[in-house]
């Protein structure tokens, strides 16, 4: 046998093993290939179910407006000032037992004027609250990501410039020259602007002192200051207890609305929880519009002051949230340009900027029967 004999027959002895190690090979593939599909759906299907049950886990569906994307643990922060709707809402605790059934808590913080509470809006410290006219413009030129959500209507009653009662001074007219202390920012600066206007003053003829209400008040007894522009309760509280003497009102001056805002982000996200509060606001405000003297008997504890100061005060007040539309956007414009024009704001803006988003007006804003849906709450006993 030579040597390419012993070859030849060498390689044929080899061939059936290769042929059963090509068998083998591709079995070992095969199983390979299935187990790897096998791992690979069971790794997407427990990928899904996670991603769903954190989904549902995490979000509160909406049957009325949509999906809204409030987490059910959230808790929702509003500011307050010591007078109005909020107050009664507050101490009746009736938002809290609605918004409980979804897992979400109610966190009430006070404060002493509206730019104090926008500030703690734009700092992320609460998610809603309620302010006079012109703090809203003050804290949009300040750059917060604010969003007008519903008003009250018109109360220019409810805002004053006072003196004390034995004071010399008798017309607005007269205030040239004097110390008027307010709070700036506030719906009543707006107020003692255009008052002075009225009276064919400006604003550089006075000297103007910069004050919370607390303070403001201590100023004016003092007989530091010549007059207070100053809004209810401050207002009715002056009158009753030290005689302050009303130089004017807002009447025939200014609309005097009260808003109810909220951060930009807190509309987007949580749209329903929105509608929830405002919808509870109307319910408080149709009880308060039909018994203002059990109104003032609720209030008068909760905020500190005697029945007869608080009836004063509600009997200027005006019940009945309502969305905020065109008209009431170009008054808020106007007022932005006269603080602007004073360089009281650091640049022009665009209240419309502000205004109401169509998603949110579409899906969780106010309806113009928020102010009487649903069971009006009794009389506090």
């Amino acid at each position: 046998m030579n040597i390419t004999t012993s070859f030849v027959g060498a390689v044929s002895s080899l061939t059936p093993r290769t042929s059963i190690l090509r068998s083998a090979s591709a079995s070992i593939t095969a199983r390979t290939s299935r187990w790897r599909v096998i791992v690979e759906t069971v790794v997407a299907a427990l990928v899904a179910a996670l991603v769903a049950f954190l989904a549902a886990a995490t979000f509160v569906p909406s049957s009325a407006y949509g999906a809204d994307v409030a987490p059910v643990s959230k808790t929702v922060r509003i500011g307050y000032q010591k007078y109005g709707t909020l107050v009664i809402l507050k101490a009746r605790g009736t938002l809290e037992k609605r918004l409980a059934t979804e897992g979400v808590d109610v966190k009430w913080t006070e404060f002493p004027a509206g730019p104090q509470l926008l500030e703690g809006l734009n700092v992320g410290s609460i998610d809603f609250g309620t302010v006079g006219e012109a703090p809203p413009i003050f804290a949009q030129a300040a750059g917060a990501d604010i969003v007008y959500v519903g008003h009250e209507p018109s109360a220019p009653g409810a805002e004053a410039l006072l003196v004390q009662k034995d004071s010399p001074i008798r017309s607005v007219a007269d205030l040239k020259g004097r110390k008027v202390v307010v709070n700036k920012g506030s719906n009543a600066h707006y107020l003692l602007v255009k008052a002075l206007e009225k009276n064919g003053l400006r604003y550089a003829d006075i000297e103007p002192v910069y004050l919370a209400p607390a303070d403001a008040r201590a100023a004016f007894e003092r007989g530091s200051v010549d007059a207070w522009a100053i809004w209810d309760p401050f207002f009715a509280a002056a009158q009753k207890q030290i005689g302050a003497r009303v130089l004017t009102d807002g009447n025939g001056i200014v609309k005097n609305h009260q808003f109810y805002l909220a951060s930009r982000g807190f509309t987007q996200q949580s749209p329903r929880l929105v509608h929830a509060i405002l919808e509870e606001i109307g319910r408080i405000d149709a009880w308060g519009k039909a018994h203002p003297d059990e109104v003032a008997a609720f209030l008068a504890p909760a905020i500190g002051l005697d029945k007869p100061t608080v009836e004063l005060a509600t009997s200027r007040y005006s019940f009945g949230v309502t969305p905020v539309g065109d008209d009431v956007l170009a008054e808020q414009q106007k007022i932005a340009d006269v603080f602007t024009d004073l360089k009281l704001i650091p640049k022009r803006i665009v209240v419309r900027d502000a205004g109401p988003p169509t998603e949110f007006a579409a899906k969780g804003g106010p309806s113009p029967s928020a102010s009487i849906d649903g069971p009006v709450p009794v009389a506090a006993r």
